[in-house]
């Protein structure tokens, strides 16, 4: 279990970029010249895309592929999902562009002779050098194609790491990417009050650390209630008001109490910058990844015409008001997934 104390100490740490790491043996292995693309004045349109994030676990992979096939089939796009992670091999997709085609964190460890962590870091410093290449495989497809970046687990890329925010300003420069971030953090957190806290503060960092329009999903909704009871309805997880009533469920942990005080200051941050919000899916609800896909597009300025909206809504068999995100979606989730009703009641709250 995640203490509220282990997250602030790691926040804290300054992660030395420039490492002293040896690109000399490495760079051998999968030499890449700079190759021709196109220029950007010559693109006639912005492209789009998610950055897909996430700790690992908390079903990057798999959400890439349903959603993924859900913009192919419903908003009739044109998708491409690029893999941006070096260590994942399982893939349940084809990926249009594979970063294990430039650099893989096995061969890393065996030539570096690193761990995985290391060798991961040293992986997207590598992209980073070498982004001419994923600039090439982009120039590739047409700029009517949506591209969806499976990212790599290790949050410390995306929380005082540099690489990974250098490869996604060269992205925006180079293509003008409209990108989004897509933050997914596993739905059992709900079930502990500190580590709950402890994912929301990551989840400030990250936003605030990558500068890009941000949206937090709580994943596998369906098995929530298998990891434990929550003290609070769904929406006081996905609305994350009023957190010092999660301070008061750590006295009955030891640990908990000793770090209220410091627990209630986070919180107290958490809620002053009132940023952090959370939306529900389930792969297996197809509704709930309509509806997301509905609030990333349009936080990054992707609008479909009103003949476009119908058919869209026909494909997905939805209604007009079934279309729109509402209080009463959430409510349907809690009602078939938490079957364990709560004593609190957040109207009284």
């Amino acid at each position: 279990m995640t203490s509220p104390a282990f997250v602030v100490f790691v926040f804290k740490i300054n992660f030395d970029q420039d490492s002293c790491f040896s690109f000399s043996s490495f760079s051998n292995l999968h030499p890449h010249p700079p190759q021709k693309r196109n220029s950007p004045t010559m693109s006639k349109k912005p492209r789009f895309g998610q950055l897909v994030i996430g700790p690992p676990g908390s079903g990057k992979t798999t959400y890439c592929h349903e959603i993924a096939l859900l913009i192919q089939h419903v908003f009739n796009r044109k998708v491409v999902i690029v893999n941006l992670d070096p260590a994942n091999e399982c893939l349940p997709y084809s990926p249009g562009i594979d970063v294990q085609e430039l650099v893989s964190v096995e061969d890393v460890m065996e030539v570096e002779e690193l761990g995985p962590n290391g060798a991961m870091v040293f992986a997207i410093e590598q992209l980073e050098r070498d982004k001419d290449w994923l600039f090439s495989k982009i120039s590739s497809f047409s700029d009517e194609h949506f591209f969806i970046f499976d990212c790599p687990g290790q949050i410390e890329l995306y929380s005082h790491h540099q690489s990974f925010q250098h490869i996604c300003e060269a992205l925006i420069k180079e293509f003008d990417f409209r990108l989004a971030t897509v933050q997914l953090i596993d739905s059992y957190y709900c079930s502990d009050p500190s580590t709950f806290i402890s994912v929301v503060l990551a989840s400030l960092s990250t936003m605030l650390r990558l500068g890009l329009p941000h949206t937090n999903v709580l994943s596998k909704v369906d098995l929530i209630q298998k990891m434990g009871k929550l003290d609070f309805d769904l929406s006081f997880y996905t609305e994350v008001a009023s957190l010092e009533y999660l301070v008061d469920r750590l006295e009955g942990n030891p640990f908990g109490k000793k770090l209220a005080k410091l627990s209630k200051a986070i919180c107290e941050v958490i809620d002053d910058f009132s940023l952090v919000s959370f939306v529900p899916i389930s792969i297996m609800e197809r509704e709930t990844l309509y509806h997301l896909v509905k609030k990333i597009d349009k936080t990054i300025g992707y609008s479909l015409s009103d003949l476009e909206e119908r058919k869209v809504r026909q494909t997905a068999n939805l209604t007009p008001s079934e279309a729109e995100f509402d209080y009463s979606l959430l409510c349907n989730l809690q009602e078939k997934y938490i079957t364990n009703s709560t004593n609190e009641d957040l109207d009284t709250l």
